[in-house]
This record gives C-alpha cells, sequence and structure tokens, in this order.
C-alpha cells in the first residue's frame, strides 16, 4: 500500500487506504478571497474538532459547465493568489483542477495537489505534463471508465517518475443525467496500491440535470461517503458552502458547512471500525 505525503506548514496528511481517512473540501469554486477565508475557518473548526486531517479544495476556473451560462470561476491568475493565501493562513495543503498541460508547472508552484478532473483522465499529455511537476495527483476516473481502466490511468502519470498519485471515485454513467455508485470500484482501484478517494460531492450529481446546469441530491452525500469508508477509502471529497443554493456552480450537490462537524464525527467512528 502506497501512502502519498502531502507537506503543509501546518504538519503533513499522509493519505492512505490503511490510514485514518483525510478530508479534502472547499466550495466548488473561488468566489473571493474573504468567501474562501471564510469557508477555510468553517472547514477547519469542523475538521479539527473531529480530528480528521484535511486539504482545502476550490477551482478556479469550471472548464466544463452544461452551458455558456454557467459561472466557470476567477481564472488562474486571481484563484493561485486566494489559494495561496489560504495555505499560508491556515498552514493546510491545497487542492485545484487543471485543465491543459500548460497550467500544469505555474499551479504546482502554488498548490500541493494537482486534480485532473474526470473527463480529461485519459488525456495523456495532460497526465504526463502533471505528473512531471512532481505534484500529489488526485485523478478522477472518468464516468464512462471502468474501475480497472485506472491502472492505466496511474501508469501514465508513474510513468514520469511520481508516484504521488490518489485515484478517485465520482460515480458512473448511468442512462440520461444520471450517475450511479459502485462501491466494488474502491478495492478494485485500491488494487493499484495507491489510494482511493471518494468523491461524495458529484457522486450525487445529475449532470446537465438542469437544463443548462446540473442538478443533484446533496442528501445522498453523506451516505455515499459513509459506505466508501466502510469499503477503506483512504480520503473523502466533499464540496461545502454556506448558501449552497446560491452558489455559482454545483449547488444541488454541495453540503451546508453548518452541517460538516456533525458528519465528519460521524464518518470519523466509522473509519475507525474499518481500519482498527
Amino acid at each position: 500500500m502506497k501512502t502519498v505525503t502531502i507537506p503543509a506548514p501546518k504538519g503533513d496528511v499522509l493519505i492512505g487506504n490503511d490510514r485514518p481517512f483525510a478530508l479534502i473540501a472547499g466550495p466548488c469554486q473561488l468566489e473571493s478571497l474573504d468567501h474562501a477565508r471564510m469557508l477555510a475557518e468553517r472547514i477547519a473548526e469542523a475538521a479539527e474538532g473531529a480530528g480528521v486531517p484535511w486539504i482545502f479544495k476550490a477551482s478556479y476556473d469550471k472548464a466544463n459547465r452544461s452551458s455558456l451560462e454557467g459561472k466557470r470561476g476567477l481564472g488562474m491568475d486571481e484563484g493561485l493568489k486566494i489559494l495561496r493565501a489560504i495555505r499560508e493562513e491556515f498552514g493546510v495543503p491545497v487542492l485545484t483542477d487543471v485543465h491543459s498541460e500548460a497550467q500544469c508547472a505555474p499551479v504546482a508552484e502554488v498548490v500541493d495537489v494537482l486534480q485532473i478532473p474526470a473527463f480529461l483522465c485519459r488525456q495523456t499529455d495532460l497526465l504526463l505534463a502533471a505528473g512531471e511537476t512532481g505534484a500529489a495527483i488526485n485523478v478522477k476516473k472518468g464516468q464512462f471508465l471502468a474501475p480497472h481502466d485506472m491502472g492505466n490511468v496511474a501508469d501514465k502519470i508513474a510513468s514520469t517518475g511520481n508516484t504521488r498519485i490518489m485515484l478517485c471515485e465520482r460515480g458512473t454513467s448511468f442512462g440520461y443525467n444520471m450517475l450511479v455508485s459502485d462501491f466494488r470500484a474502491l478495492p478494485i482501484m485500491a488494487e493499484t496500491g495507491y489510494p482511493v478517494v471518494m468523491d461524495a460531492t458529484h457522486s450525487v450529481q445529475m449532470p446537465g440535470g438542469m437544463g443548462k446546469s446540473s442538478g443533484g441530491k446533496r442528501e445522498y452525500v453523506e451516505p455515499l461517503a459513509r459506505a466508501a469508508l466502510a469499503v477503506g477509502a483512504a480520503a473523502v471529497f466533499m464540496e461545502t458552502h454556506e448558501d449552497p443554493d446560491r452558489a455559482p456552480s454545483d449547488g444541488p450537490n454541495m453540503v451546508p458547512v453548518a452541517d460538516l462537524g456533525c458528519i465528519l464525527k460521524g464518518l470519523k467512528a466509522i473509519d475507525a471500525l474499518t481500519k482498527h
């Protein structure tokens, strides 16, 4: 079993299938420094209260919106300034998405974890460019892939000499505007030896389900996270917001940050039983 060590000013976060779970949390997209700071404060309170190590997540660009009307974010330059500030102020690792080879090197100068979106998980040049940065990589399984196909994805990144890889489950396409979670996927991906992450947020998404935006069922985020930890996930990815219904993107799938502390305490208990 591999453990991915993610250094941060406040202390390393260790991600491993046989280790206590870590949380990857934050808003779907960055809105402002003040907003990111407010959410980071509240996530820190919830995570530290439950004894869960955590990574701050937010996107500077949501490049795969359902329509041109969807809000994409602040852009790379402004987004990286905010992520740098959050890392320095809170002492935690930060994670964000990359969408092209050209973004990988400059983004890796600021963030600790590069995330490969699910739609791009087979883009060889992007995977190689991300791997060559030496940063930790969280690569989401495409909705169109079988879990055993992720071994090939990991091999592409590892060919650069970078084995700081996490494989992320986020549901599988099931008809139109619907995803289904097959929990066999987590142990199957874990057979690669790499840590497995459960994206409980996007697994409840209904892609394009609202016509010009995606829908979702946030009430199922916690049950899916619980199930993932029951089969031994290394980390849970969970987007959160103070008012999800007013968020610029993915609101239907985000957990209200006020509920996060209670959710994490329940997840911690299940994880402790699984990894005793």
